[in-house]
């Protein structure tokens, strides 16, 4: 009797033991299995959530089948306590493992809100914006100037919330005094803007940041970036140029950007320059006039006058020869790269020619040629009121 009632017992538990092994390994394959979810989602995980409502969350938004299983594999992989807080992009048929591993590692948000502080040259802008994550394209909620309109309601939404994004965009062509100005007054950073750094030392380019950096430390930021491309950029210069330093490579730089927004124009308009200095004449440039006259700290808004042509400052490339004595703008990779390397030509002219472009000139005669067009054009534009 003894002997079977053991056997039986024997029995009951190696069946007990496979049941629980087959459990186990049917909630293993669950949670590493292809999920159900069909298109993908942005799965928002709030400041103080547990992985009972993030679970609960993905079943509702169809990423998950068993919330259950979710707990106990995040649990069993000792991530359950790693929750962290954001929006994370949770990508069609996500497993489960997949899910808790983005969920826990930490690092910046990969979906959700945005907010955009674009530094431009005539003007700043604010965008508001939001990732599709069908599309993976961002979806403009709100966009307006910081400095002259009112702040619309959705951006004090967003900027209230912890898993909002921010991002500094600036413009190629922007002064370091425009940049430290707009820097200064976005309520998002703190801090002073401390020495102003050097005209053409910060990069223009894209520059995450959070609630509470320092102004300071944006700008060491761009200017770390900048004294790389510098160098980079120095070192792969073409044998031959008027350049003497990265400095005066720089300058030139400057006043490629200002010259023109076209990228197809730059190597065009540095090898102009180039020219004009390996030919001892005047660069003769109306945005080394201007920087004169503003110093960088403002936007003219106008045509330059004759009297403003013959006004004498040390950047006034109509009086003095060679290249000023600053860069007049902080300028971008490319016009950086074509200072050093200028498309092989004879150009010494170039005007506007009335498409966003200008038209280039080898002789005078041609140029002038060139000015006749574009003042007719100037005209015909007054008297349609374009």
């Amino acid at each position: 009797m003894w002997r079977s009632l053991a056997s039986n017992m024997l029995t009951f538990l190696l069946v007990g033991l496979f049941l629980v092994a087959g459990v186990v390994l049917w909630g293993q394959s669950q949670y590493r299995s292809t999920g159900p979810l069909e298109s993908a989602i942005c799965l928002r995980v709030e400041s103080g959530s547990n992985m009972t409502r993030v679970s609960n969350d993905l079943v509702d938004q169809g990423a998950v089948t068993n919330a259950r299983i979710f707990r106990i594999g995040a649990d069993y992989q000792d991530k359950a306590g790693d929750l962290k807080a954001g929006s994370f992009l949770v990508r069609e048929g996500a497993t489960m493992e997949q899910i808790v591993d983005q969920i826990t590692k930490g690092g910046a948000s990969t979906c959700g809100t945005e907010i955009v502080y674009r530094i431009g040259v005539t003007r700043n802008q604010m965008e508001v914006r939001e990732l599709d994550p069908q599309s993976l394209q961002f979806v403009e909620l709100a966009e307006f100037d910081p400095d002259a309109d009112a702040a619309p309601e959705v951006y004090g939404e967003k900027r209230d919330q912890s898993d909002t994004r921010y991002r500094i965009a600036m413009a190629e062509g922007v002064t370091t005094w425009q940049v430290a100005e707009a820097l200064k007054a976005w309520d998002v950073l703190s801090g002073d803007v401390g020495e102003l750094p050097t005209e053409g030392m910060l990069a223009p380019d894209s520059y995450e940041v959070t609630p509470g950096t320092e102004v300071s430390t944006v700008l060491a930021d761009m200017q770390e970036k900048q004294e790389l491309r510098i160098n980079a950029v120095w070192e792969s210069r073409q044998d031959g140029l008027p350049l003497n330093s990265p400095e005066e490579m720089l300058t030139l730089a400057s006043i490629i950007e200002k010259e023109t927004g076209l990228s197809e124009e730059r190597g065009q308009v540095a090898s102009v320059f180039v020219n004009r200095l390996n030919q001892g004449m005047k660069l003769q440039t109306d945005p080394t006039v201007i920087y004169g006259i503003t110093k960088g700290q403002r936007v003219l808004g106008r045509g330059l006058r004759r009297s403003e042509l013959r006004r004498v400052t040390p950047w006034n490339t109509y009086l003095i020869d060679g290249l000023p004595p600053t860069p007049i703008a902080n300028p971008g990779l490319a016009s950086l790269e074509a200072a050093v390397a200028p498309e092989d030509t004879d150009f010494v002219f170039f005007v506007a020619d009335g498409t966003g472009g200008h038209a280039f000139a080898e002789t005078l005669q041609e140029h002038n040629r060139n000015v006749a067009k574009w003042r007719e054009i100037e005209a015909e534009r007054a008297n349609s009121g374009n």
